[in-house]
């Protein structure tokens, strides 16, 4: 299949830095096969026109549980302790995986509509998003959820996880890690189990660390050592590793992370609602951290929507640091494509030839975009989702002109109404 996106503003690499300019892109198969010069033997099947279109590489959102989505309202402002251990934890043990894989699209719907064409997800219920990713055509890298105490090979959730891997066999847009919950679930007999298991295979590791002040309290009074020396204690960052959230980190835990090359992910919205305060990003940058971004569930952010993500991390730190250049619309760009890409192990992040063709199409004549005058701190700065047109994964058309063409919208609202009435959260 031939896709050319003729003469649209396409944000490009280019010495280093991510700028907007008029080019022609061609599509093939699944991945982008010419820039401006058109492959030799290339066949036009979809021509798409950007007159007054922005494309950028699709948003990665780096951390976050799809099946959540159900969950949007039913636990707020409440502080971070009574939000997990009394409202939501009680809601999860009543989902079935079924009400997960609702979910799961639910989540998809607003992801795809607002730009992002792949998601780090931990969830519960093995094989619902795997096959709610299958059917949405998005990508994905999925892990199970682990909790546990002891070095025990035999234990069910992980059991479950290495099951759910055989998924992968039947699309090459999935892709797993092992999903160790956090420190304060986790024994650090477990924590290591979870490492070598990761090792043995190849895969990373996707861990909660240093969300929220009573987590880094808890631990220093019950094992001596922050959440981050914990979990380099147990061996965690052998393998490739995603630490979400990252919150209360000292300089020490800093170095740890970039002496251990772990990619941490920020979840400003969630961060906040929640109380937990904000990651210190331009101290991660700083020291030389592979800094990604995420929403985090919506139970705890309320939304999907990278595109508002990004507005929030760009304006966050420039008033809790009293510098509005600590953190640029450019850096906060990378970090929602590229950076979340590469700390996946994706070929994905930049629109570059070769690379997989996860594309999404924003329209610039809208009163948020207009004036054209640097479409990256558009994104940043004025852009609130609505404005995508347009996605494209794997070299696939998902929504085009506002439609979703692969997930029947009105079919999942409908049974996302009928779970809650079942179980009377509505």
């Amino acid at each position: 299949m031939g896709i050319v996106i003729r003469d649209a503003y396409v944000v490009l690499p280019l010495d280093g830095k991510d700028q907007a300019g008029i080019h022609t892109l061609y599509v093939e198969d699944d991945a982008i096969a010419g820039i401006d010069q058109k492959p030799e033997g290339f066949s036009e099947d979809t021509v798409i026109d950007g007159k007054d279109r922005l494309v950028i590489p699709g948003l990665v959102n780096a951390h976050t549980h799809t099946y959540m989505s159900m969950m949007r309202n039913l636990a707020d402002d409440l502080s971070f302790t009574d939000w997990l251990f009394n409202t939501v934890n009680p809601i999860e043990d009543r989902l079935s995986g079924e009400d997960a894989y609702w979910g799961s699209l639910l989540g998809q719907i607003e992801m795809i509509r607002s730009g992002t064409t792949t998601f780090n997800d931990q969830q519960m219920h093995i094989h619902q998003t795997t096959k709610a990713v299958m059917e949405s055509g998005m990508r994905a890298v999925i892990c199970r959820g682990l909790v546990g105490d002891g070095y025990d090979r035999s234990d069910r959730r992980l059991q479950e996880a290495l099951e759910e891997m055989k998924d992968g066999e039947r699309s090459s847009r999935l892709s797993f890690f092992i999903g160790p919950h956090a420190p304060y679930t986790c024994s650090l007999d477990y924590l290591r189990m979870c490492a070598d298991v990761a090792e043995e295979l190849g895969l990373g590791i996707h861990i909660h660390l240093a969300e929220s002040r009573v987590e880094l309290e808890n631990m220093k009074k019950e094992s001596g050592c922050s959440p981050i020396e914990y979990a380099q204690k147990a061996g965690v960052f052998r393998v490739r590793t995603i630490a979400a959230h990252c919150v209360q980190v000292s300089d020490s835990d800093i170095r740890i992370l970039k002496e251990n090359k772990v990619s941490v992910v920020t979840n400003p919205a969630s961060n906040m609602k929640l109380g937990n305060g904000f990651a210190p990003v331009p101290e991660l940058l700083s020291a030389g951290v592979n800094v990604c971004l995420g929403t985090d569930g919506a139970a705890s952010n309320n939304a999907q929507n990278m595109i508002r993500e990004m507005g929030l991390l760009a304006l966050i730190h420039k008033g809790s640091h009293q510098s509005s250049q600590c953190v640029s619309a450019a850096e906060t760009f990378r970090m929602a494509t590229l950076n979340g890409a590469e700390a996946l192990g994706l070929p994905t992040g930049s629109i570059e030839i070769g690379k997989k063709a996860d594309l999404s199409i924003l329209r610039l004549n809208t009163a948020s975009m207009m004036p054209n005058n640097n479409p990256i701190s558009a994104l940043c700065y004025s852009a609130d989702g609505s404005e995508v047109d347009t996605v494209i994964i794997d070299g696939k058309i998902v929504m085009r002109g506002r439609e979703l063409l692969t997930i029947d919208e009105e079919r999942v609202y409908y049974e996302i109404r009928s779970m809650l009435r079942r179980l009377g959260l509505l």
